[in-house]
């Protein structure tokens, strides 16, 4: 039985975003999100955050505005708090720990593109997952990019382009993303 492009997507396969599934998909995230970013109430956004995404967790808190693509390939973990104008692309999960802290502007990438020219020009992407652990901080602006996971009770530096496995436990900075030191 063939694969439908959303089971390929979320597999790391080659997909065609304009699928009309992935499409409706899209708009439905993006109506929620108007209204996710125009509801001044806390407990009315929370309760639309819990319709978005695919986990938010107690005490968690997400300030608007807020971008994703589809929002039920996140989970959020419980006591996580995400400041102004993150951008998350969910083509594929996209997991935040418990306790983490990301700062504003921040961006967490699991979309991809293929490196083949023909595959691009054929349309076809790609994702792979970004995994944030707990009690991570990600500091103003940084990029995680796709297929990269961070290790519990890091801290990435402000302005960080990650672009390989951060460890537990340490403070990494800059482009790339280096370790500087354990904690």
């Amino acid at each position: 039985m063939a694969r439908t492009e959303k089971e390929k997507m979320l597999a790391g396969e080659l997909y065609l975003a304009s699928d009309p599934q992935l499409v409706r998909d899209r708009r439905r995230c993006r109506s929620l999100l108007h209204e996710i970013n125009g509801q001044p109430d806390e407990e009315q956004r929370f309760a639309l955050f819990r319709e978005l995404l695919g986990r938010i967790g107690d005490s968690s808190f997400i300030q608007p505005p807020f971008s994703c693509d589809y929002g039920s390939n996140i989970t959020v973990g419980d006591r996580v708090f995400v400041n102004f104008n993150t951008v998350i692309l969910d083509c594929a999960q996209v997991t935040i720990g418990d306790g983490a802290q990301i700062a504003s502007a921040v961006q967490l990438l699991a979309a991809d593109h293929p490196r083949d020219a023909q595959a691009r020009r054929d349309l076809r992407e790609l994702a792979r997952p970004v995994s944030i652990g707990s009690n991570v901080w990600l500091g103003a602006g940084a990029i995680v990019l796709p297929g990269v996971s961070v290790g519990d009770d890091s801290v990435i530096g402000a302005g960080s382009v990650v672009t390989r496995d951060i460890p537990s436990g340490v403070v990494a900075v800059g482009n790339p993303c280096r370790v500087v030191r354990s904690l």
